[in-house]
């Protein structure tokens, strides 16, 4: 199986983004996962929308520099999920959350990656769980399509607090609305408690995967305390032909204990235990 392997741009914040770029580089990475998170990665979408085909061009250049290419564009509006979620009750948020989007497509495709990652949405306590599950499958039926028309694959994070915090109702929404993929982080569910089995039947509907250390109670472990077995991941994966990208996703952020590891070395330790599956 070759492996296609990225590593995300936000995993070394403190560096310059063209820093964070030749060292994805320098370590051997094919491609890059680049993260547009609102007021917390190098690349702001507030700013890059203001001039999307210069932006989307003046990354290219850089990437093509360095002999990297983009996997996947990850798309959130703001530090907390709940101000710009998809599903949210106010019709101007989701209106600007759907403008935002339809850049960041045209964002991906003028950089020349088919992939686009956003959230799925939360709950809101105002309203009953049912309400807020169908306004989120409204709004990702919408970005499917719109996806699909652009040539991208669109994909979502079950995460912590969201509104699919576990397999099952991930699994309920991709099977709601045709055309979604996940981008399948198993470290959400592990941090739950959660054993690998549980998660496998999620890997059917994989379109990129995120790989990092996790073991119950923690999101994001060194390798050594790592408990998800991602040989059979890898495995499995091999079985069903898969044949996108796996981002290396360490992140370097005050929140669930994510700044306590050392980001450098733990890629490096998954980027050569990936390559030794691969091989």
């Amino acid at each position: 199986m070759n492996l296609k392997l990225a590593c995300a741009d936000f995993t070394f914040p403190l560096l310059s983004h063209e820093q964070s770029l030749r060292l994805i580089s320098m370590l051997g990475f094919e491609g890059v996962d680049i993260g547009l998170f609102e007021e917390r990665s190098h690349l702001w979408p507030s700013r890059v929308f203001q001039d999307v085909d210069r932006s989307a061009d003046e990354l290219k250049g850089s990437l093509d520099g360095l002999g990297l290419r983009v996997a996947d564009v990850f798309l959130q509006m703001s530090p907390d999920f709940r101000a710009y979620a998809i599903n949210h009750p106010d019709p101007s948020r989701r209106q600007r959350a759907r403008d935002w989007f339809v850049r960041a497509l045209e964002y991906a495709a003028r950089c020349g990656c088919d992939h686009v990652t956003i959230l799925p949405g939360v709950h809101f306590e105002d309203e009953s769980p049912e309400r807020s599950f169908a306004r989120a499958v409204e709004e990702l039926t919408w970005r499917a399509e719109r996806a699909g028309r652009s040539g991208i694959v669109l994909g979502t994070e079950a995460h912590v607090g969201s509104l699919v915090s576990d397999p099952p109702s991930a699994g309920q929404l991709v099977a709601r609305v045709p055309g979604l993929t996940l981008t399948l982080d198993y470290t959400h569910f592990t941090r739950a408690g959660l054993p690998d089995s549980a998660v496998e039947p999620l890997l059917a509907h994989a379109s990129h995967l995120h790989v990092r250390g996790a073991c119950p109670g923690r999101l994001q472990a060194a390798f050594k305390d790592n408990v998800i077995d991602y040989r059979r991941i890898v495995a499995r994966l091999r079985e069903a032909g898969y044949s996108r990208w796996i981002g290396v996703e360490y992140v370097w952020i005050d929140w669930e204990h994510c700044n306590e590891c050392d980001n450098l070395s733990e890629t490096i330790l998954f980027r050569d235990y990936l390559r030794s599956l691969a091989a």
